[in-house]
């Protein structure tokens, strides 16, 4: 396998001549690199007019590698042949090596270069270029790589300290100032001028070359991917590279070998692509792929596919969201995060999911998704921006670590009043897609994701999309249960107290929708029946009718203590009181239901009734809670925490305040039964071990749980069911 390595471009803010004399200094042994044992000089050339001199050396390593290595190999020493052809008339110095040692089973060859800088004159560039490849090595290649590129990375950014502590002991010395070539011979340089000034020569062929970088600099900040590209110059620097104090203040301090994959991809992009995306946009995927280049270029270019394909980069200005939005999405924008960065806002708990997938569908959720994700992009450049501003104290160390740069930002995702109603299949398919759309078009755009109010349903949900998210993302979610997100470790750490919303018990006003249920005349023509035998083959859900005398009831078998019983059901029609009975005999077929992938009961189930007339109630059976009357329309969650291993029955009845006036008082029985009012319930139930209801979320123990607060009515018996 071939490694290679390319640098960007490094500034000496000196004069070409003073850098070429520090450079010397280092010859023949330098005391600032210590492997760097002495050198011997090969060969030497110089030209008559004293405007060029070659010079060949070969150079001693004291590789740093473990010594049972070494006394394998059976060498102490690495040889490495060293060719430096400087050119004083032309101001240019180039570097060539390869290695001596092992030639045969290793191939290591450099090439570096110092050129006056294209605009200033009296700065000088030093670019740099490697490759290494480990042919064999007495089975120990992975090793010798390891080693190689370590100790080579090691010594690069040591580059540059060298070189400035050599020009600070020359000007120690008083020597401020050395002649160019052209000052030293001015008829020499004359004469070179003169032959100079056809249109084949170098430095019009060179003005010409930058002239085209600079025209290719302005049409990539143009066009389809306007907001992903950007000024990539720093100090002057061409278009088609990159500085180091540019990587240093606008993307971060990267590892040497970071920088090399970033430039790699970059002159790819460059040669087929044209248009460059924005740095920090290439590094995004980078990091996502842990900068294997291989991975990142294919995941790049499929996304840059995508985004054409979708017309993505013109979303911002063609998309118009739907006025639905306005009511029933509750996400919006939030000032910023301690450290500068764009702040989101998303109540998931008082959305609608169910009821805005049904009014628009999921192309249209997923085209809103996109847009917020559009816009976070562009308020990380305006967030970028603001960073030249003056920074406190408290911010100086996140600003040296990440630069002037703000590429991702964090979201604060409020989940009170989140229940099961929220796993209603399509709307997890449609958040499954959703997931998968951003992970692979917008990876490391999320600072932090910071989960409040979490219910104790959240570990069910989480185990369903957790799958889906990528471990680097899912190690940035932070989750606070209860109200712990307010005292110490909690969201003021994270963003700036006056921001926090009011809504969670901060200062401030968050202009955010309410949410609330999608009202049902919005829906689609396809949604309008919620008894659509096809709509509810797709739902997580089940269907009961409850007339009365005639209870829906399901029994449970619990094996053990500490298991949780959670259910989640909707009330389609008429009133329904719901109740919780525990016995230790098995009265009817237990539920074991049909199972889809995801492990959650699906389809449609009959009226069935367990309880008879015959048992008695404290005898039998007991009771282990019931709820106040369900209103239609209400949507209600809960759970109960096993004390006592057995069988639970879970029971749907019909209100007593359920029949109607208008009923005639007619003695047919069957009259009485046909004309009585019905309710119909969508329910969903499950029984979890304790660890998994847990799962890693321990400090879901101390959340306020049960019941959805979108429903009054059910508020009042969150505490019942807390306790129980």
């Amino acid at each position: 396998m071939v490694q290679k390595y390319q640098s960007p471009v490094r500034v000496y803010k000196y004069p070409f001549e003073m850098v070429m004399a520090a450079y010397e200094k280092r010859f023949p042994t330098c005391k600032m690199i210590p492997i760097f044992v002495g050198c011997d000089i090969l060969s030497e050339e110089k030209g008559k007019d004293d405007s060029t001199h070659v010079i060949a050396r070969r150079c001693k390593l004291n590789v740093d590698a473990p010594r049972l290595l070494k006394r394998m190999v059976g060498v102490d020493y690495v040889y490495f042949v060293q060719k430096n052809d400087l050119n004083r008339r032309e101001r240019k110095l180039t570097i060539t090596a390869y290695n001596e040692t092992f030639a045969n089973r290793v191939s290591i060859t450099e090439s570096c270069q110092y050129t006056v800088h294209p605009e200033n004159p009296e700065w000088t560039c030093f670019e740099q270029v490697a490759e290494m490849e480990i042919k064999s090595f007495f089975g120990f290649e992975s090793t010798v790589e390891k080693i190689a590129m370590k100790q080579y990375t090691s010594n690069i950014k040591k580059g540059k300290e060298i070189i400035e502590y050599y020009l600070n002991e020359l000007i120690s010395e008083g020597v401020t100032y050395i002649p160019t070539w052209a000052e030293e011979h001015p008829e020499l340089a004359q004469r070179s001028s003169e032959e100079d000034e056809s249109p084949l020569c170098t430095g019009f062929a060179k003005s010409e070359k930058v002239k085209a970088s600079l025209s290719r600099t302005s049409s990539t900040t143009t066009g389809d991917m306007e907001h992903l590209c950007g000024d990539r110059t720093a100090g002057g620097v061409a278009e088609d590279k990159l500085d180091e104090e540019y990587i240093e203040q606008k993307l971060g301090v990267l590892a040497p070998m970071e920088e090399s994959k970033l430039i790699q991809l970059r002159n790819w992009l460059s040669e087929t692509h044209g248009t460059l995306p924005r740095d920090e946009h290439i590094l995004r995927f980078l990091r996502a792929r842990d900068f294997h280049l291989e991975k990142a270029r294919e995941m790049l270019c499929q996304s840059l596919s995508w985004r054409k394909l979708h017309q993505v980069d013109r979303l911002l200005e063609t998309w118009k969201p739907p006025s639905i939005f306005d009511d029933y999405y509750c996400g919006t924008w939030h000032h910023h995060d301690i450290e500068g960065r764009p702040l989101y806002i998303l109540r998931i708990g008082q959305m609608d999911t169910k009821g805005l997938l049904k009014a628009i569908g999921q192309d249209q959720i997923l085209k809103q998704v996109l847009y917020i994700m559009e816009q976070g992009l562009k308020k990380c450049q305006e967030a970028s921006n603001a960073l030249s501003k003056p920074m406190s104290r408290s911010n100086s160390l996140q600003r040296a670590k990440s630069g002037n740069n703000i590429s991702s930002w964090s979201c604060i995702v409020d989940l009170e009043g989140l229940n099961m109603r929220h796993l209603w299949r399509p709307a997890v398919q449609a958040l499954l897609k959703i997931i998968e759309v951003i992970e692979n078009n917008y990876p490391e755009t999320m600072a932090r994701l910071l989960i409040v109010r979490a219910p104790r349903v959240f570990p069910v949900i989480w185990t369903l999309i957790s799958h889906f998210i990528d471990e680097k993302t899912r190690s940035k979610f932070m989750l606070y249960g209860g109200t712990d997100y307010l005292g110490p470790g909690g969201l003021v750490d994270y963003v700036p107290h006056e921001y926090i919303p009011d809504f969670l018990g901060g200062p401030c006003e968050c202009p955010i929708s309410e949410g609330g249920f999608v009202p049902k005349s919005m829906y689609r023509a396809e949604w309008e029946k919620a008894d659509n035998p096809q709509l509810m083959e797709e739902s997580i859900y089940k269907t009961a009718s409850v007339v009365k005398g005639s209870p829906h009831e399901i029994i449970l078998d619990v094996p053990a203590k500490e298991c949780v019983i959670t259910w989640d059901f909707d009330i389609l029609k008429c009133d329904v009181v719901f109740s919780l009975y525990h016995t230790d005999k098995k009265l009817g077929p237990i539920v074991e239901g049909e199972t889809h992938s995801n492990g959650i009961l699906g389809g449609n189930a009959a009226n069935t009734q367990v309880i008879n007339k015959s048992m008695t109630l404290g005898v039998d059976y007991k009771l282990v809670e019931q709820s106040p009357v369900f209103r239609e329309g209400e949507s209600i969650q809960g759970s109960h925490i096993v004390r006592s291993p057995g069988f639970y029955i879970l029971q749907w009845r019909l209100s007593s305040n359920a029949n109607p006036s208008s009923l005639p008082m007619v003695s047919d029985v069957l009259y009485q039964v046909t004309h009585s009012p019905k309710a119909k319930v969508l329910y969903y139930i499950e029984v979890l071990d304790s660890e998994d209801f847990k799962g890693s979320m321990t400090s879901l123990e101390s959340c306020q749980s049960a019941f959805s607060s979108l429903s009054l009515a059910t508020q009042s018996s969150s505490s019942t069911a807390a306790s129980r």
